[in-house]
């Protein structure tokens, strides 16, 4: 065994999943097995233990593998910071920030770093399963790619397309990906995969052979709709939420135009006594949230304004005003304060944002990204919290007197006068069952007394039987080579 690639024949058909239930399969049946992206396109990174970042995809799908998190598992990370342009990540390291059309020149030299990673995966493990990214049938992209057909062929992985038959069209997804793709691409796909039915799965049946007639691949089965996907950390923040109980009480997540690392809300949105609500441009915050959350950016700034454009500073200064809670994290928190400078224009163009001045602290943008795993003790509770930083900026001020938590004895974060609004650069501090389980009574939220990392878990251990039972599991892994 060696290598197996899942590409879809669209975005989001579930790639991700269907990655992490085949990873935590293969596990169970004995192989040392590690997943691989050779470029992912994403706001939501995960810190690696040698101080990389890779998309967050790719660590749930190493967590399914019994693995560490390894920069090797997503060499290339594009991180947007405007409509037009992204930071380029290469093996865990900022190299450039290069506009859409600029990137196709990066190319060349980004294809060596992505088989140089494959390669140590090869050879460390195996069986590597391989996760492309939006779809082959976007031939407009094929030159150069490094993504998806241009990377099967260059490490000769075969593939299995995924068609999503929710969305609707799943024949012509599939038939019309072979007739555009190039001859030598189409032979590099050995099956197919229909993922997310929804009902009884036979009736497709007609539909499933007239793609076998048409395509001459054979079919590797039909997924029904997994319906716990919703307990496993969300690859899109409108993702969070989906699948939980009514009747929780309110906590409102401003859905910013940039919005990062928004895996700091996948703990809460799993506790039954929470209803989480993504506030979405356009929307006012509820007025019955008991807790408002402004969660990470990729561009504190320019997310200040769509977040004033939205009218959410009103709703904001409301919702204090009747004695709600605010919670600003990394970019959030930076918005809290009074003043947030970019004198070398690091994020955009060079000047000043006055704040939401809900806590008397000013951030200035500096060169130097802060990339690190974390282990802090809450102030207050004296509670463990682990998570990650990753931020660029410092933010200094009165209210930092009042730090959140403490890192080696010193302060982290800060709170108002009031105790109502905070701010931390801490990612993940939900993930600490103890600390959740604390800030969640401390205001009147009922809190399970659930174990998060235990229900990811178990979650993945669903996935892999629900994966089992309704496709050819050894089937597909016997593709590999």
């Amino acid at each position: 065994m060696s290598a197996i690639m899942i590409q879809g024949a669209g975005s989001n058909v579930g790639k991700s999943m269907l990655v992490a239930g085949l990873c935590r399969a293969a596990r169970r049946r004995g192989f040392s097995v590690a997943p691989f992206k050779p470029q992912n396109m994403s706001n939501n990174a995960a810190v690696t233990a040698d101080g990389g970042e890779i998309g967050r995809a790719q660590a749930l799908q190493a967590l399914a593998c019994g693995l560490e998190p390894m920069v090797d598992m997503n060499p290339i990370l594009l991180k947007p910071e405007t409509d037009v342009g992204a930071q380029v990540v290469v093996q865990g390291k900022r190299l450039t920030t290069t506009k859409a059309r600029d990137y196709a020149a990066l190319k060349p030299q980004l294809m060596g770093a992505v088989l140089e990673s494959f390669a140590r995966l090869k050879a460390a493990h195996d069986l590597v399963i391989v996760e492309g990214a939006g779809s082959p049938a976007e031939v407009n992209l094929r030159a150069g790619d490094i993504a998806n057909m241009g990377f099967a062929r260059a490490a000769d992985v075969p593939v299995v397309l995924a068609g999503d038959i929710d969305r609707g069209g799943v024949i012509a997804q599939i038939i019309g990906t072979q007739a555009v793709l190039d001859p030598a691409d189409a032979a590099m796909i050995s099956g197919f995969i229909i993922n997310k039915f929804r009902g009884d799965v036979s009736l497709f049946d007609e539909g499933y052979r007239l793609i076998e007639a048409r395509t001459g691949w054979p079919g590797f089965g039909t997924l029904p709709w997994f319906g716990l996907a919703h307990r496993l950390p969300a690859e899109d923040a409108l993702d969070l939420g989906s699948g939980r109980s009514e009747g929780g009480l309110t906590v409102a997540c401003l859905a910013l135009s940039r919005i990062a690392n928004f895996d700091d809300l996948d703990p809460l949105a799993a506790e039954p006594g929470v209803d989480l609500v993504m506030v979405t441009p356009g929307q006012p915050i509820p007025a019955t949230a008991r807790l408002v959350v402004i969660p990470g950016s990729k561009s504190t700034r320019g997310d200040l304004a769509f977040l004033r454009d939205q009218g959410w500073d009103i709703d904001l200064a409301a919702h204090v005003r009747r004695g709600g809670h605010v919670l600003g994290i990394c970019g959030g928190y930076q918005m809290l304060g009074r003043t947030v400078a970019d004198p070398d224009g690091i994020e955009g163009a060079p000047g000043t944002t006055p704040g939401l001045g809900l806590l008397d602290v000013e951030t200035v943008m500096t060169p130097d990204k802060r990339l690190t795993r974390t282990r802090a003790t809450h102030a207050a509770t004296g509670l463990a919290v682990e998570g990650y930083e990753i931020h660029i900026g410092k933010t200094e001020g009165p209210d930092r007197a009042r730090p959140f938590a403490l890192i080696d004895g010193a302060p982290e974060g800060a709170i108002s006068a009031s105790g109502r609004i905070i701010g931390s650069y801490l990612h993940g501090m939900f993930s600490a069952d103890a600390f959740r389980a604390a800030f969640l009574e401390s205001l009147g939220i009922p809190a399970s007394g659930q174990s998060h990392g235990a229900g990811v878990e178990a979650t993945l251990e669903a996935l892999a039987d629900h994966m089992e039972a309704h496709l050819d599991v050894a089937g597909l892994l016997a593709l590999a080579r």
